[in-house]
């Protein structure tokens, strides 16, 4: 059984909580450490939870090789480079993770990162992130899994590519290190996502199979698969932000502008709010409202002795009189005494 809840930091997160909003720099930064400060402020000021990175470098995660199949396939934004060039120019360097957990943190916002090899697990667990996400193409590597496992610190789990079979496995690796503290993330692996591509129900699936938190990892443009998410039971947003969109950075073209980001968390707030209890019950507001409900009133003047016909009397607004049911029994009954025009009915007046 995985945990329902479970602690980021000083960030609760899971049953009962509202979602944690993650902004992803990835390599939004171009190069520039001012520039990824000026995010994480922005960040902030939009009003996410969390910061995270991505911890790697070329020679790290990949070689520098021009075979077939080291060229990014397809037609997307990075089609036709290789992938050593490609992380060479995405990679945020290791010397500023320090320095940006420190900028994070002074603002109030947690810090962690995705690994993508043993010595980038090495490096954060001696920065002491809080947490760990696991890439959903590095799903299958059930060593790097296994030694963020044996860490005990809550690990997230992006499934854009994975194979049920992978998940399987790789939360089975995590029981056996006796690792709980599980999120999974929706999530589609291309950039941006055609909204028809999402499939947030699966989101559903995952926490009734598996008993975890679950959110989105979301690359679609805007806000609303976000926002959606909250209704389907997401502890957990995560969004690319950038400054701006048409910077020309590997990442810059899918990712959440800060105004657009702002907007998201406003809008998931909402849904939160508006979402409320799994029971059927009024708000105080709706018992006072239920004043002006329909009920029974003498609509003519009825005189000692007469009876109630539809003509005096009739179910209308406010609520004030018996209730509606009652009219057919009430019908051919006496006035006990005078009645005036807009006396709410009871039984008293009536034999």
């Amino acid at each position: 059984m995985f945990s329902k809840k479970l602690n980021i930091g000083s960030r609760t997160v899971g049953e009962g909580q509202r979602a944690m909003i993650v902004a992803e720099l990835s390599g939004n930064h171009n190069g520039d450490y001012d520039r990824a400060i000026k995010i994480i402020h922005a960040a902030k000021e939009a009003g996410a939870d969390a910061i995270k990175l991505q911890t790697y470098t070329a020679d790290t995660i990949t070689i520098d090789c021009d075979k077939p199949w080291f060229m990014t396939p397809g037609d997307g934004l990075w089609a036709g480079r290789t992938l050593h060039d490609l992380y060479k120019e995405a990679y945020t360097p290791w010397e500023w993770h320090e320095g940006l957990m420190k900028e994070a943190h002074a603002l109030g916002m947690e810090f962690f990162s995705t690994p993508f090899d043993p010595t980038s697990v090495e490096y954060l667990e001696n920065l002491g992130v809080p947490a760990y996400k696991v890439a959903s193409f590095e799903i299958n590597d059930i060593p790097l899994i296994r030694q963020i496992a044996k860490l005990h610190k809550p690990i997230i789990f992006a499934t854009g590519i994975a194979y049920e079979e992978d998940i399987d496995r790789a939360l089975d690796v995590c029981r056996q290190e006796g690792n709980s503290d599980i999120v999974l993330l929706k999530c589609v692996s291309a950039y941006p996502t055609p909204y028809e591509l999402v499939n947030l129900r699966m989101m559903q699936y995952l926490a009734d199979k598996y008993s975890c938190i679950v959110g989105v990892s979301d690359h679609t443009p805007g806000g609303t698969i976000p926002v959606g998410s909250i209704a389907l039971g997401g502890k957990m947003i995560e969004k690319h932000l950038t400054l701006d969109r048409s910077a020309g950075g590997v990442d810059d073209a899918f990712s959440m502008e800060p105004r657009e980001f702002a907007d998201m968390v406003r809008q998931v707030r909402i849904m939160e709010d508006a979402l409320g209890e799994y029971e059927y019950k009024l708000t105080d507001k709706q018992v006072k409202e239920r004043s002006l409900s329909r009920s029974l009133f003498v609509v003519k003047d009825i005189k000692a002795g007469d009876r109630l016909t539809k003509e005096n009397v009739r179910s209308i607004r406010p609520g004030n009189g018996m209730h509606t049911m009652h009219y057919e029994e009430v019908l051919g009954m006496r006035a006990v005494n005078d009645i005036e025009k807009g006396t709410p009915l009871s039984w008293d007046l009536i034999q």
